[in-house]
């Protein structure tokens, strides 16, 4: 179940006019591989702009790994435009780093298979954040989500 702080995200806060408040930044990403490099890009400027250098390696790591498994399960192949849209949202002590994508079929964590070349991105996320989750989206697609920590936020 999610946490009940992170209820919003369901009801429209990702949304890019909520989130061009400041408390919030989002970024569409297209159907191509360098989308992963830009979604890096995107969360460490954030980060710095916000003074939150601190969960750099951390969000980054996350935030390419969740627009990964959007590109990679999420979307058809060939789809034209941005399917995908990466929103970082700061609430008090935490910050979200959400994927939203047009697929309503649920992320599966998989067996951890430790020489393979895929199938551990979703245990990086669980390793790396609060918590994380996932929820559908009315109309069509779902948000996969990680919470982090803020830095000299409670424990």
């Amino acid at each position: 179940m999610a946490a009940p702080v992170l209820e919003p995200l369901w009801q429209g806060v990702l949304a890019p006019e909520r989130l061009a408040a400041g408390n919030g930044a989002t970024c569409e990403l297209p159907a191509v591989l360098e989308s992963v490099r830009e979604a890096r890009r995107f969360t460490r400027s954030t980060l710095q702009r916000w003074e939150l250098g601190a969960l750099r390696d951390s969000m980054e790591l996350v935030s390419s790994e969740l627009v990964t498994n959007a590109l990679r399960y999420a979307v058809p192949a060939g789809t034209p435009g941005a399917p995908v849209r990466l929103s970082l949202v700061r609430w008090t002590s935490r910050v979200v780093c959400a994927v939203r994508d047009p697929s309503g079929v649920a992320p599966v964590t998989k067996e951890a298979d430790f020489v393979a070349e895929t199938g551990r991105g979703l245990h990086l996320v669980e390793s790396f954040s609060e918590k994380w989750g996932w929820a559908p989206l009315s109309g069509a697609g779902k948000v996969v989500w990680a919470l982090f920590l803020a830095p000299g936020g409670p424990c």
